[in-house]
């Protein structure tokens, strides 16, 4: 089951400039449960963001640069063979940037997302879900608080 893991705004903002635009700190937590033992797919520009690797990920990296190599990365030159190379993980997740997520779309079975309730300047945007093609199947809302500067939703989508 391909996992497609996100937070965007209320317009599908990601991010800016290669950073978040938010500190959600449970949401982080959620992604650290869900991803912990399988493979997550991104880009490069993605990938440079964390200051090292996840603990305990296989990090595959998609790049159009056939010379690109860093310590902690499997790098692949599309999603075809990025899934190939988390073919043995039930669960793998894709986890951007954007480019990315509209990669992974066509591919994904499953969508994790955090729906941040707020509109954001941002550069990067997670796709439109086509919502004759995904089910929303649970969400689970979180008030803005001491911790949180938004509110925001876990929304889970499958495939119809």
């Amino acid at each position: 089951m391909i996992t497609m893991i996100a937070a965007a705004g209320e317009h599908n903002e990601l991010g800016l400039e290669n950073d978040l635009v938010w500190h959600l700190p449970d949401d982080f937590k959620r992604f650290k449960q869900l991803t912990t033992g399988h493979h997550i797919i991104m880009g490069r520009k993605t990938f440079e963001s964390f200051p090292k690797p996840l603990p305990n990920r296989v990090h595959i990296v998609i790049t159009r640069n056939k010379n690109y190599q860093k310590e902690g990365a499997v790098v692949v030159s599309s999603m075809e063979e990025a899934l190939k190379k988390a073919a043995g993980d039930p669960q793998p997740f894709i986890i951007g940037g954007g480019e990315i997520y509209a990669l992974g779309m066509p591919f994904a079975h499953k969508i994790e997302l955090t729906r941040v309730h707020g509109t954001f300047k941002a550069d990067t945007f997670f796709p439109t879900i086509p919502l004759d093609d995904w089910k929303l199947i649970e969400e689970k809302h979180h008030e803005k608080d001491d911790t949180h500067n938004f509110p925001f939703t876990y929304q889970t989508y499958v495939r119809k």
